[in-house]
C-alpha cells in the first residue's frame, strides 16, 4: 500500500519539481542577461578605448593616451561604492527586482552619453570632463548591479545547485566582455576600416547597449521577487542600511580579503590584457581582438563548471587552488606572455591563466552572498565588494601602464602576486561558506 501511495504521489511531485526547475530556470536567465548587458556597457570603453583614446586625449604618446583613458576606467570604479551602498539599501528594503531595474536603466544613460559626446577637437577639455561624468554614471550602475544580482542568483538557486547557478553570474559578466570584443571584431573585419573606426566607429558599440539595456529593463519588469526577500520582510523592520551592515565588521573584512587578490587578476586578464597583447607583446590589432576573445570564451565556459564542482567539494578548496596557483605562477606566466609572439601561444598562457583565476571568478559571488543574513545580503555583499574593487581592480590598467612608461613593467607582476598572496591568508583561515552558511537567516 506504501509503494502504491508513493506511485501515486510521484508524478504529481515530479511535475511540482520540474515547474520549480523552470522557475528558477527563468529568472536566472533573466537576471543573467540584464548583468550581461550591463557589463557588456561597462566593458565596450576597455575594449574601444584603442581607437577612441586619441580623440579625447590629444598627444603622440599611445601609451600616454592608453593611461588617460584608464584613469577615466579607473573613475568608474571609483563611484563604485556610492553604487553598491545605494542599490544595496534598495535591494535590502524594497526588493532586489527594483534596484535591478533602476540599475540597468542607469547604465542605459551613461552608455548614450558616451555615444554622443563630442570630440576634443570640438569642445576641448569640455570633452573628456563629459566622457568622466559618463563613468561616473556608469559606475555607479554597476556598482549597484553587482551585490543586487549576486544576492538575487544566490537567493532565487536551490541549496544543493547555488554554486553552480551563482557562477552565471560571471558566465554572463565576461559574456558582456566577450560581446563588446566581438562587436569589436565585426566592426574591423567586416563593416569599418581603421580609419572609421578611430573616426566615428568607436560610437556604435555605445548605441548598441544603451539599446540592448533598453531591452533588459523590459525583461527585467517580469522578474519574480525572491522567496528570501519575501519572507524577509515579514519578521524584519526597515532600518539604516549602513547601522544594520556594522553589525557584521568580521564578514565584511572577509568580503575585502577574499576580493583583493581575485578581482586584480581578474582586471589583469580581461581589461588590461588587451592593451598588453597590443602594446607589450607586440601582436597587431586583429590578432589581439582574437586572442582576447577566444580566451573570454574559455573562461566564461570554465565557471559553471568550477561553480558545479564548489556544490560538491565547498568554496573554500577552490579558492585556496587559485590563491596557492596564483602566487606561485603569476609572475613565470607573464613573462612567458611577454616574450611570446605568436597568437596561439598567447592564447594557451593566458588560458592556463584562465584555469587558475576561475577558482575565484566562479564562486565569490555566492561565497559574499552566503556570509549574510536576507536583511543585510545585498549591501553586505555590494558595498564592500565596490570599495575592494574600487582599490584594486580598478586601478590595474593605471598601475599597470604606468610600470610600463617608466621601463619597470615587471614590477606589476610582484604586485599582482603579492596580492593574490595576501588573499590566500584569508581563504586558509576563513570557515567554507557552503558549510556554515547564512542563507534563510531573516534577521
Amino acid at each position: 500500500m506504501n509503494v502504491q501511495a508513493t506511485a501515486a504521489i510521484a508524478p504529481g511531485e515530479e511535475r511540482l519539481d520540474l515547474a520549480d526547475v523552470r522557475r528558477r530556470v527563468r529568472a536566472i536567465f533573466i537576471g543573467s542577461v540584464g548583468n550581461l548587458v550591463e557589463w557588456y556597457d561597462f566593458y565596450a570603453y576597455a575594449a574601444f578605448a584603442l581607437y577612441f583614446a586619441g580623440a579625447f586625449f590629444p598627444g603622440s604618446d599611445p601609451v600616454v593616451q592608453q593611461l588617460n583613458a584608464a584613469l577615466l576606467f579607473a573613475l568608474g570604479f571609483i563611484v563604485r561604492p556610492i553604487g553598491g551602498w545605494l542599490f544595496g539599501h534598495l535591494a535590502d528594503q524594497y526588493g532586489r527586482r527594483r534596484a535591478l531595474m533602476l540599475s540597468v536603466l542607469l547604465m542605459c544613460f551613461g552608455s548614450l552619453m558616451i555615444a554622443v559626446t563630442p570630440t576634443y577637437a570640438s569642445i576641448g577639455v569640455a570633452a573628456p570632463m563629459l566622457l568622466g561624468l559618463a563613468r561616473v554614471v556608469q559606475g555607479l550602475s554597476l556598482g549597484g548591479e553587482y551585490g543586487t544580482s549576486a544576492t538575487y542568483l544566490s537567493e532565487v538557486a536551490d541549496e544543493k545547485h547555488r554554486g553552480f547557478y551563482s557562477s552565471f553570474q560571471y558566465v554572463t559578466l565576461i559574456g558582456g566582455q566577450l560581446c563588446a570584443i566581438l562587436v569589436l571584431l565585426l566592426l574591423q573585419q567586416v563593416f569599418l576600416t581603421p580609419v572609421q573606426l578611430r573616426a566615428w566607429g568607436w560610437r556604435i558599440p555605445f548605441v548598441i547597449g544603451a539599446l540592448l539595456a533598453v531591452t533588459a529593463l523590459a525583461m527585467r519588469r517580469n522578474l519574480p521577487e525572491t522567496d528570501e526577500f519575501v519572507a524577509a520582510r515579514k519578521v524584519a523592520r526597515r532600518t539604516s542600511s549602513l547601522r544594520a551592515l556594522a553589525k557584521y565588521p568580521r564578514e565584511v573584512m572577509l568580503v575585502v580579503g577574499l576580493t583583493m587578490g581575485g578581482t586584480t587578476a581578474f582586471y589583469t586578464y580581461t581589461t588590461y590584457m588587451q592593451k598588453f597583447l597590443r602594446l607589450s607583446v607586440g601582436l597587431n590589432d586583429i590578432q589581439t581582438t582574437v586572442v582576447t576573445a577566444g580566451s573570454l570564451i574559455f573562461a566564461l565556459l570554465l565557471q559553471p563548471v568550477y561553480g558545479a564542482l564548489s556544490d560538491r567539494i565547498g568554496r573554500k578548496a577552490l579558492l585556496i587552488w587559485f590563491g596557492v596557483m596564483g602566487t606561485i605562477f603569476t609572475i613565470p606566466l607573464l613573462d612567458a606572455l611577454e616574450a611570446a609572439r605568436s597568437g596561439l601561444i598567447a592564447f594557451l598562457l593566458i588560458a592556463g591563466a584562465w584555469t587558475i583565476v576561475a577558482g575565484y571568478t566562479s564562486i565569490n559571488a555566492v561565497v559574499k552572498a552566503e556570509l549574510f543574513p536576507t536583511s543585510v545580503r545585498a549591501t553586505g555583499v555590494g558595498l564592500p565588494y565596490a570599495v575592494t574593487v574600487s582599490i584594486f581592480g580598478g586601478t590595474v590598467e593605471s598601475i599597470a601602464l604606468w610600470c610600463q612608461s617608466i621601463g619597470h613593467q615587471r614590477w606589476f607582476y610582484y604586485y599582482l602576486t603579492a596580492v593574490i598572496a595576501t588573499s590566500l591568508l584569508v581563504y586558509v583561515t576563513m570557515r567554507d561558506t557552503k558549510r556554515a552558511s547564512a542563507m534563510g537567516r531573516h534577521e
